[in-house]
């Protein structure tokens, strides 16, 4: 298949094609179709039977036997992988080794190391990557960044996020299998580490963290993490707890609070509020799918440059997570770049 940048076809639309049928597959697929200039033209599964049946439910004219087959197909220009997380870099890289454009669920892989191979074969293959993580393409998260950078804060101290779900398993979660890349610390670790990297502006230095496991699966992540100048953050995150999607990002002069920062509380407003120190609550609400929003960038012409790293950076702070847990919870360093 022939190297096309997106730029060259800003007058058709550009097609993806999907591997995987996982849980979390539908909702994107309607956010593709949804979007200006993106259609879906096939979905790929290792069996033809479930490849059809979900064709047929999310209205996809083609349905394909083999993942590798799709990457060869004449009618698709980009892949969304759905897959679990231990097969997201092989079939990434072979994307872009075919020419394709990579939107990826999250986690992008399973370390940093693996990151930084999707990151080549793309930039090798010259196409563009995102990991499929909606709430950093969000207006809000923009206003969160022009808070915190501002100074609206003030000194920025403590950062405190936490992210859970109560058992949200089906018996055939590739989230039931460590070997698969299951388990909270990368499912939801990703969004909590991802949002202190986010809001810090910067790296951790030092992490320690606990975890607790059931039939050999993380259930539940304690991680404490100390940054430059003094400011330390705090995640929380499991699959024993509650709904729990909220950050606080706390600074000498007022802090910044969200509820829903991973995803909107559907059928509410997409909200946010800043606390002052004489107790003063500010509140916010935006508009806007950060599903479709992320999409369009991947489609478009800005550089992807930002969230790239992010990703790449919270691949290093989950790396030092497992190595302060290896090591019994051990205070450990973090990795500032891979090399």
């Amino acid at each position: 298949m022939s190297n096309q940048s997106l730029q060259a076809k800003q007058s058709s639309k550009t097609r993806f094609g999907v591997i995987g049928t996982g849980r979390i597959t539908r909702r994107l697929v309607a956010d593709l179709q949804s979007t200006d200039n993106v259609t879906v033209t096939a979905i790929a599964s290792r069996a033809r039977d479930r490849a059809s049946w979900y064709a047929n439910q999310y209205g996809i004219a083609n349905a394909v036997e083999g993942y590798e087959a799709l990457l060869q197909r004449e009618d698709v220009d980009a892949v969304y992988i759905s897959l679990p997380p231990s097969m997201h870099a092989e079939w990434a890289i072979a994307a872009a080794e075919s020419g394709l454009h990579v939107l990826c669920e999250k986690p992008l892989a399973l370390t940093a190391d693996q990151a930084v191979s999707i990151d080549v074969a793309c930039r090798s293959g010259g196409v563009r990557w995102l990991d499929a993580t909606g709430w950093l393409h969000h207006p809000r998260t923009e206003s969160f960044r022009d808070w915190i950078r501002s100074g609206r804060l003030g000194d920025i101290g403590h950062i405190s996020a936490a992210v859970s779900f109560y058992q949200p398993f089906q018996s055939d979660d590739h989230r039931l299998d460590a070997s698969l890349g299951g388990g909270c610390i990368l499912d939801l670790g990703w969004y909590a580490c991802g949002l202190v990297r986010f809001a810090s502006l910067g790296m951790p230095l030092e992490v320690s963290a606990d975890v607790v496991i059931r039939e050999n699966v993380p259930q539940r992540l304690t991680a404490m993490l100390w940054l430059g100048s003094g400011v330390t953050a705090t995640i929380s995150c499991g699959y024993d707890t509650a709904t729990r999607k909220w950050f606080e990002v706390a600074g000498s002069a007022a802090s910044l609070i969200c509820d829903d920062f991973t995803r909107p509380w559907p059928e509410r407003a997409t909200r946010c509020w800043i606390h002052d120190a004489s107790g003063l609550v500010e509140g916010h609400e935006f508009e806007g799918c950060q599903e479709r929003l992320m999409i369009a960038r991947l489609v478009g012409e800005q550089a992807l440059t930002e969230w790239q790293q992010n990703a790449i950076d919270t691949h290093l702070i989950l790396d030092a997570i497992t190595q302060s847990l290896d090591s019994g919870g051990a205070r450990v360093p973090v990795r500032q770049t891979i090399g």
